[in-house]
């Protein structure tokens, strides 16, 4: 009878702990890669991070970049890695940066493979140019702003993610690419890719680590001193280094403190792109 009274009170003290376990937000990262690839890279780094600030998190994709951003935008995600949020409307929305990629930037690019007989921005008119999507900052943005300024009217062809673009650019589907000269880097590295750069931007942050105006200020700052922290602890920097192996990375990059003015050039940029933007 005791035995049965114990078994109870453990099965109903469980069945307590698990009602009292909180949700955990959801984390949106952008689509640059495959939903496979962004998995691998992100999946540990959420779990350390959920471990060190005791705020759990999940990571949420959407089958394209447009899908995902459109969840954080609809108010389905609770954290994103992104820097889909500085268009004028979007950055009426009160998401808040907590961190960044220790980098000191990314640029945007046109490029063309190495063998291609376009030399110029101008030799691209009417030609196939391939984007990772429409609301790619660096990846769409930026590199159709400066054809749009150079007077080159181009087809633009939307891949999904930044790899996907990339990929059809070495198939020769495209004349040329819109990318972010980091990622075109680490992917030509990968497969032994020669390209040219036609067009390079000024710098911009890289995608920063952000919370929804309604997760609370303990909890974002938890999850902010979990993400900074990571290359300082030796878990942490193991966790940073398995993550950059799974995607092939040369350089481990961890996560600094960053705020919402180190993002401003994203804003001035929206102010006066001659692209019409996509909200």
């Amino acid at each position: 009878m005791r035995r049965r009274i114990w078994l109870c009170l453990a099965l109903v003290l469980g069945m307590s702990a698990q009602a009292a376990s909180p949700e955990p937000y959801a984390f949106g990262v952008l689509n640059q890669r495959s939903l496979q690839a962004t998995a691998a890279y992100w999946n540990p780094i959420l779990n350390y991070v959920t471990a060190r600030s005791g705020v759990p998190l999940e990571l949420h994709i959407g089958r394209t970049a447009n899908e995902t951003t459109d969840r954080v935008v609809a108010g389905k995600l609770d954290f994103a890695f992104t820097n889909h949020l500085f268009s004028p409307k979007r950055d009426q929305l009160g998401w808040r940066v907590l961190a960044r990629h220790d980098t000191p930037g990314i640029r945007g690019q046109v490029v063309v493979l190495d063998q291609s007989p376009v030399k110029s921005l101008h030799a691209l008119t009417d030609k196939p140019v391939a984007f990772a999507n429409p609301y790619a900052v660096v990846g769409y943005y930026v590199p159709m702003d400066r054809l749009l300024r150079a007077g080159v009217k181009v087809v633009p062809v939307f891949a999904g993610n930044q790899e996907a673009a990339m990929g059809q650019l070495m198939s020769g589907e495209v004349a040329a690419a819109g990318v972010n000269d980091r990622m075109m880097a680490d992917f030509a590295r990968r497969h032994g890719l020669k390209y040219r750069i036609l067009s390079e931007s000024e710098p911009y942050f890289d995608l920063a680590v952000m919370a929804s105006p309604r997760v609370s200020a303990a909890d974002s700052e938890k999850v902010r001193q979990a993400f900074i922290n990571m290359a300082r602890d030796p878990e942490g920097q193991r966790v940073l280094q398995g993550a950059a192996q799974s995607l092939g990375l040369l350089n481990v990059l961890g996560f600094v403190a960053a705020d919402d003015r180190d993002y401003n050039n994203y804003r001035h940029f929206f102010k006066r792109t001659l692209v019409p933007i996509n909200e």
